[in-house]
């Protein structure tokens, strides 16, 4: 470090970071979280000492791995120009939270403020390609960005409504089946 200046990670330990927070994410996904620091260290390929040098703690690698699940739904959203490709997109981030159900009860377990401030970056990721699908009438003329909210929890609920994992996903993409015809509009636009 020069002057205070942060130093770039070496290439070693970035390809390190993102074993960590995809191997997180899989544990985490799950809902896992008693013996969370070594399996993730295990799944990473890293030794623990190499993973709490990138994470302090579990609630800095929960924190990290929040946030890269946000930085991937960004680029998802932003590689979905196209107002047309509005309903894929959404379909595949709730079939996605379906998949990562355990992280998002995590995240319901967090302070009310945090929870938020991640509920505010989630609906802005959807916002620009809400709003050019509704202007293209792919999608109803009242929907707004904050009803996004509405249907993740909506989609959250059914998945967390049984322990059993192969019938709550079935339920959940049924929900998220009906609420989609109710979202998008039946033919292209006019």
């Amino acid at each position: 470090m020069l002057y205070g200046a942060p130093t770039a990670r070496r290439r070693d330990a970035q390809r390190n970071r993102a074993a960590i927070l995809e191997a997180a994410s899989e544990v985490l996904a799950t809902g896992d979280v008693v013996a969370l620091m070594p399996e993730i260290a295990r799944r990473a390929g890293v030794g623990q000492a190499t993973l709490y040098r990138h994470f302090a703690d579990r609630h800095a690698l929960i924190s990290a791995v929040i946030t890269y699940q946000l930085d991937l739904l960004d680029a998802r959203a932003a590689a979905h120009a196209h107002p047309a490709e509005f309903r894929g997109l959404l379909c595949e981030v709730l079939h996605h939270q379906i998949a990562v159900r355990g992280l998002v009860s995590l995240v319901r377990r967090l302070e009310t403020g945090v929870q938020e401030r991640y509920r505010r970056r989630l609906i802005a990721a959807f916002t620009m390609p809400l709003n050019r699908a509704r202007e293209h009438g792919y999608v109803r003329d009242d929907l707004v960005p904050a009803d996004l909210a509405l249907l993740f929890a909506m989609v959250q609920g059914v998945a967390e409504a049984t322990e059993d994992v192969a019938a709550a996903r079935a339920a959940a993409d049924r929900a998220v089946d009906l609420m989609l015809d109710g979202v998008f509009r039946a033919g292209p636009p006019d």
